[in-house]
C-alpha cells in the first residue's frame, strides 16, 4: 500500500462542502470521533451523540494531536479563531458526504456483511484471509450503525484491493441508506434470528429488513445466503427482485454451493471438510465451536467471488482469533492451579447463547473442575423474551453445564427452569452477581460469561482477572 495520505485538504473540503478556518493543515492521515484516543494529525468530527455533543470536546481533541476538527456552522463561533476547523452544515452528514466520496475513488472489491448474528466473526474473518492476498480495509470493531458505516467507509484508502464493511440494525429502514453508501460487490447475510424481535414481531419482518443490502449491490454483483435458515427462500427472492442474479448459498444443505461436509471440533480450534464452490478442500478454522466452522462457509465464498484464491483463504482461516468478547479465552491463576474464562461478554441472543454453551461444552476441564456459565438477559426479545430465556435450560443440559449463575429479569425464567443441581446463583443485576462468581471458581474449571451488551457482563470478566491474574493469555486479542 502506498504512503499518500488518506485525504488532502482540498479533496476533503470539496466532499464535504466544508469552509477552512485557522490554520488548517495540507494533509490528513486518519478519521477520529474520539478526542481521547485521537492520533497525530488526524480530523476529529465532532458528532453528536446520544448522551453526548462532540463539540464539547474540539478543544481536547486539538490538543491531543488533532490537525483539525470538522464542526457544525451553528457552533463554530464558539471556538478560537486560531483552532484549525472546517467547518460544514451537520458535521454527521459531512462525513456521510465524504464516505460517498471514499466510495468513488475506491476501485477495489467491496463485501458488505450483515445478519442477525456472526457478523463480526464473518468480518473478522474476512479481514483475515483477504489481508494474506492483498492490501485491505474493514470496519474495526462493531463499527456498524449510523455513524460507524459512513465512518468506516471515509477511512478506507483509495489504493486497497479489498474492502469489508459490517452493517447492523435494531429498525427496518436503517440498512438501506448505510448499503447505498457502501455499494459492495458481495452482499452476505449470515443468518436470520430472533433477535431485536421487540422491534420487529416476526422473523420475516427481520428477513425483510436485512434484506435491505441488497438494495445497494452493484449491477453484476452477487449475495451469500444461508440455505440452512428457514429465511431464505425469503432472502433469495428479495435478491432477485432486486436484480441480483449471481446467488451463491452456504450451509449444511447437501444443495449448498459452501456446504460443511464434517467438523472436528477441538478446544481451540475447529478441523473442516468442506465443498466450496465446487472445490473439495479441507482447512482448520483457529476459533473453536460448529458455528465458527459454519461461519467459514460465507467466508470462503465471499473472498472468492471478490477474486481471492480459495486455497491461500482456506489456509489463513487457521490464524482466525476471536474478535473482543466474542470468544476470547484467558487463563486464570487460581489456587492449586489454573481454570479457563471464556470471554463472551459483548453482546447475546439466543442463537449466540446457544453456540457459545455448546463451546463451553468442549472446553477441558481439570479433575475435579466444572463447566459454569454466567448468564445476563437477552434484552429486545419483546413478548416472547421470558420463553427464549426458559428454553436455554434443554442446551445447557445437552452441554453438560454443571453450574448456572444468572443476573437479570429475564434470566429469572431460566433460573426457574433449571433443576436445583445446576444453580449457582441468582442477582438481579451483574454487579449484585459478581461477588459470587468470584468465590465460586476453583481450579481445573470452564467459566463463561454472556449476556446482551445492556447488562453490563463485562465486569464480571474484569473483575475474575483481576482476583486471579495469570501471566499471558489465549487468543487475548481482536483480529
Amino acid at each position: 500500500m502506498s504512503t499518500a495520505p488518506l485525504w488532502t485538504l482540498s479533496a476533503i473540503v470539496e466532499a464535504m462542502r466544508a469552509g477552512p478556518r485557522g490554520p488548517v493543515p495540507a494533509t490528513i492521515p486518519g478519521l477520529s470521533i474520539d478526542s481521547r484516543t485521537i492520533t497525530a494529525g488526524e480530523a476529529y468530527f465532532a458528532i453528536k451523540g446520544d448522551v453526548h455533543d462532540g463539540h464539547a470536546f474540539v478543544e481536547a481533541a486539538v490538543k491531543n494531536g488533532a490537525g483539525v476538527a470538522v464542526v457544525e456552522r451553528a457552533q463554530a463561533d464558539k471556538f478560537a479563531g486560531d483552532l484549525p476547523l472546517l467547518i460544514v452544515p451537520d458535521v454527521l452528514d459531512g462525513l456521510r458526504e465524504l464516505a460517498r466520496a471514499s466510495r468513488a475513488r475506491l476501485k477495489g472489491r467491496v463485501i458488505a456483511v450483515t445478519g442477525s448474528v456472526g457478523k463480526t466473526s464473518t468480518k473478522e474473518g474476512l479481514r483475515r484471509v483477504l489481508a494474506a492476498q492483498g492490501a485491505t480495509h474493514a470496519s474495526v470493531a462493531s463499527f456498524n450503525n449510523h455513524w460507524g458505516v459512513p465512518l468506516s467507509l471515509a477511512r478506507c484508502p483509495a489504493e486497497v484491493r479489498y474492502a469489508i464493511f459490517e452493517i447492523g440494525m435494531n429498525h427496518a429502514g436503517e440498512i438501506e441508506p448505510l448499503v447505498k453508501m457502501v455499494r459492495p460487490h458481495v452482499a452476505v447475510i449470515t443468518t436470520i434470528e430472533p433477535v431485536h424481535l421487540e422491534f420487529f414481531g416476526s422473523l420475516e419482518a427481520i428477513a425483510d429488513a436485512k434484506a435491505e443490502i441488497f438494495s445497494g449491490v452493484e449491477r453484476g454483483g452477487a449475495a451469500v445466503l444461508n440455505l440452512d435458515s428457514s429465511q431464505f427462500a425469503r432472502l433469495r427472492d428479495a435478491a432477485r427482485k432486486a436484480g441480483i442474479n449471481r446467488i451463491v448459498t452456504f450451509g449444511e444443505d447437501a444443495a449448498a454451493d459452501a456446504r460443511l461436509i464434517d467438523v472436528s471440533l477441538h478446544a481451540d480450534c475447529s478441523a473442516v471438510h468442506a465443498s466450496v464452490l465446487g472445490h473439495d478442500i479441507t482447512y482448520k478454522v483457529g476459533v473453536p465451536g460448529r458455528h465458527m466452522a459454519i461461519n467459514s462457509l460465507p467466508v470462503l465464498a465471499a473472498a472468492s467471488l471478490a477474486g481471492a484464491d480459495l486455497a491461500q483463504s482456506a489456509l489463513a482461516l487457521s490464524q482466525m482469533q476471536a474478535p473482543a468478547g466474542r470468544g476470547v479465552r484467558i487463563r486464570l491463576g487460581v489456587s492449586g492451579g489454573e481454570a479457563l474464562l471464556i470471554d463472551e461478554s459483548y453482546n447475546a441472543n439466543p442463537a449466540s447463547m446457544r453456540a457459545a454453551i455448546s463451546v463451553l461444552g468442549s472446553a477441558p476441564v481439570g479433575a475435579r473442575g466444572r463447566r459454569i456459565v454466567v448468564l445476563g438477559d437477552m434484552l429486545e426479545l419483546g413478548p416472547t423474551g421470558p420463553e427464549l430465556h426458559a428454553a436455554l435450560a434443554e442446551s445447557l443440559k445437552a452441554n453438560a453445564i454443571d453450574r448456572v449463575f444468572c443476573c437479570g429479569p429475564l434470566m429469572r425464567s431460566l433460573w426457574e427452569a433449571l433443576p436445583s443441581n445446576l444453580r449457582g446463583g441468582y442477582a438481579d443485576s451483574s454487579a449484585a452477581l459478581e461477588q459470587d462468581v468470584v468465590s465460586a471458581i476453583r481450579a481445573g474449571d470452564a467459566l463463561m460469561v454472556k449476556g446482551s451488551l445492556g447488562m453490563k457482563m463485562k465486569p464480571i470478566v474484569e473483575a475474575l482477572r483481576r482476583r486471579f491474574p495469570a501471566p499471558g493469555a489465549i487468543d487475548d486479542v481482536a483480529v
